[in-house]
């Protein structure tokens, strides 16, 4: 596991980078869209042990591959409300090649999603049982150091974790009323999510 001052030292760490999808280009692969899965549940003592079994099964099957493995997103954090959702993050030598990590990831019951070679090299695959959102980087993204940090930052901050769980819920609730689906959950979340990370930069002396 990297640790915190060198997450910090990240090239890119402090700017987001958003681009648009390329004109005639879409992020879904064919047959794969958004996820619907939007419902905020409360935290499951499971989640723990359940990552760390898909953690291990991903390392098993990538070997070397597999710079690094491990449990992010809010399924992460103890006492945060979440999507019943892991999110893993995976980090590469190359994610573009695909033929590298795709197939045994497949065979070991994951299923390609999600393509974005515009937006730090991004794949994302899903698992089920449990259900996983895998999200593949190279070894140097600045996305992957964030979520890493944005993870032990709310381990450690329990105001920003419980203001984010507000976030979350209000943004959930709004997003099934409206029929929308993840991206736009994500969406309505943003801003406290990018005022959290304006906390974090300030507080390592990043902003």
């Amino acid at each position: 596991m990297t640790s915190t001052s060198d997450l910090l030292r990240t090239p890119g760490l402090t700017e987001f980078l958003d681009p648009p999808v390329p004109e005639g280009e879409s992020p879904y692969v064919p047959g794969a869209g958004p996820g619907r899965e939007i419902r905020i549940v409360e935290p499951d003592p499971a989640w723990p042990g359940q990552a760390s079994a898909v953690v291990e099964r991903i390392r098993t099957v990538l070997g070397p591959v597999a710079v690094g493995v491990e449990h992010v997103g809010s399924t992460s954090v103890p006492g945060l409300p979440a999507k019943p959702i892991l999110d893993i993050d995976l980090r590469v030598p190359d994610p573009d090649d695909e033929a590298s990590y795709v197939p045994p990831l497949e065979a070991a019951g994951f299923e390609l999603a999600v393509r974005e070679p515009w937006w730090y090299g991004h794949r994302l695959l899903r698992g089920t049982d449990p259900a996983v959102n895998l999200h593949v980087y190279g070894p140097d993204s600045p996305e992957s150091a964030r979520q890493r940090l944005f993870r032990d930052w709310l381990r450690t901050h329990p105001d920003d974790r419980d203001r984010y769980a507000v976030a979350k819920r209000d943004a959930a609730a709004a997003a099934l009323a409206a029929g929308e689906h993840v991206q736009q959950y994500n969406a309505r979340k943003q801003a406290v999510l990018r005022d959290v990370y304006a906390r974090l930069f300030a507080d390592a002396g990043l902003a």
